[in-house]
Formats: structure tokens, C-alpha cells, sequence
């Protein structure tokens, strides 16, 4: 189940261009046709921008590592590359400034319900072109970048955990069909999988031989050589992801691992 999951990630990544070597403006209008490598690389350049915005308008410092107003500011940010139209006469970071803005008050006005308590004209304020902004509408910050991102890091690391089984003579497809159907065979595979990566002798012989150490194995659990053979190649994505630098990988694996650490415990 986790794999056909995860394998709805798998993608052909668009070919990589550097937003530094562009305007703001067309470097927009590239990511505004799908290069998504390109939208991430460019948010991550302007973070400071997005920080600077957001702290003139909170008037204090804002953490981009701890507070919610960096999130919005990021999403709105993410949300103003999307809607923006050079056919409006307006530069981007002008109009990026605009919605940072927009979104800000909006989430004042939903979370603290600012507006039962403070004219509404309390909350104009002036863009980066001098023009009054007073919101009509109150709209929910979107996370849209912080979505597409977790989206990208999710692939590149099915990515990278496709090509380390290949090592192996592994490949997805051969997981989806060999994942055990029952529950219980699952978890029991996954103590295997988590006893294979900790074990640092087993998992030596496991990388320098690109096979999984049955005879040492058997040793160590209580199952049939027979059922290791006919699970070695789930046993050793297990034992890869849970060893590798995979974190949202690893985050479909957590229910199942805390059940087993769970069992362990009693």
C-alpha cells in the first residue's frame, strides 16, 4: 500500500534553468509554464525580500524559521507568481509586495477577529507604488509553495531511493507486487527491515554483496529461510529507507514503525 503510494510521486523532472539568470519578471513568466525547479529555486532566492515585507508590515523582526507570518508571506509570494500579468504595468516584486500584504491582514482579520473590534480603515496601507490597499474580501493564506515543495522533495527522494535498489536489482514495480497483503506480515517484515538497518555488520554485508544476509538473518529473528527469500526484496527497501536520508518517505512508514516499537515495548 505505502508503495503504490509513493509511486504516484515518480515523474520526469523539467529541465533545470537557473531563475538568477532572468529578470524577476520573465523568470515568472518561465514558471508560470511549469518549470516548478525554477518556482522553488526562485522562492528560495527571495526569501529575504518575503522577510523583509512581512517584518515591515508585523513592525517587529519575523523569525522565517518560527513564525506563522514568514508562511504566509512564502505562500503569498508563491501566490503572486501565479496571478501575476506584465500586462498590468507593474513590476513583480511591486505586486509580490501587494499580496504579501493582502494575505497578512487577511490573517489578522481571521485569526485575532480584528475587524469586531477596529474600524476597518484602520487597516489601509500603502503598497511599494504609494497606492492605498484596503482588502474586501478575506481570503485564506494558500500554501501552495510549501505543498509543490514537500511535492518536489517527495519525488527526488523516490528518485534517489529508485536508484539505490537498482543496485540491488530492485525496482519499484517488484515492490508494489511483492508487499505483503496481510498486516501482520508487514509489520513483521518491517522488524526485520529495522533489525537489518541497525545492525551495522549486517547491513556492511547487505551494501558489499547487493544480497540480503539470509544465513545471518536467520540467526537473529525467528522465521523460515523460506519466507526470507520470498520477501528479500521488500526486506531490503525497508531496511534502505529506514536507513537512508529519506524523511517523507520514512513519513509513510511512521504508523507502521511506532506499531512495531509499540509491540517491542510490551
Amino acid at each position: 500500500m505505502l508503495l503504490v503510494l509513493l509511486k504516484k510521486f515518480l515523474g520526469r523532472s523539467p529541465v533545470h534553468r537557473s531563475a538568477s539568470e532572468f529578470p524577476p519578471e520573465q523568470a515568472v513568466k518561465l514558471i508560470q509554464q511549469g518549470d516548478l525547479k525554477m518556482r522553488n529555486q526562485f522562492i528560495s532566492d527571495y526569501q529575504p525580500f518575503i522577510a523583509k515585507v512581512t517584518s515591515r508590515f508585523c513592525k517587529k523582526y519575523v523569525d522565517p524559521s518560527r513564525d506563522d507570518e514568514f508562511s504566509i508571506g512564502l505562500a503569498a509570494f508563491n501566490e503572486a507568481i501565479n496571478q501575476f500579468s506584465p500586462t498590468a504595468g507593474k513590476s513583480f516584486l511591486g505586486f509580490a509586495e501587494t499580496v504579501i500584504r493582502r494575505r497578512l491582514i487577511d490573517h489578522i482579520r481571521k485569526e485575532q477577529r480584528f475587524s469586531h473590534h477596529i474600524p476597518y480603515s484602520s487597516f489601509d496601507v500603502e503598497d511599494g507604488e504609494d497606492n492605498i490597499i484596503n482588502p474586501v474580501e478575506v481570503h485564506q493564506a494558500v500554501e501552495h509553495y510549501e505543498i509543490q515543495r514537500h511535492a518536489e522533495e517527495r519525488r527526488s527522494e523516490i528518485i534517489e531511493l529508485d536508484k539505490h535498489l537498482q543496485h540491488f536489482d530492485i525496482r519499484f514495480a517488484d515492490l508494489i507486487d511483492c508487499s505483503p497483503k496481510h498486516s501482520d506480515s508487514r509489520e513483521n517484515l518491517f522488524v526485520i527491515g529495522k533489525l537489518l538497518a541497525e545492525d551495522s555488520s549486517l547491513m556492511e554485508l547487505l551494501v558489499h554483496k547487493k544480497m540480503l544476509p539470509i544465513k545471518e538473518l536467520l540467526v537473529k529473528v525467528n522465521i523460515s529461510r523460506k519466507t526470507l527469500e520470498r520477501n528479500r526484496k521488500y526486506i531490503i527497501a525497508i531496511a534502505l529507507i529506514y536507513k537512508g536520508p529519506y524523511p517523507h518517505i520514512k513519513e509513510y512508514l511512521q504508523p507502521a514503525i511506532a506499531q512495531m516499537e509499540r509491540c517491542e515495548e510490551k
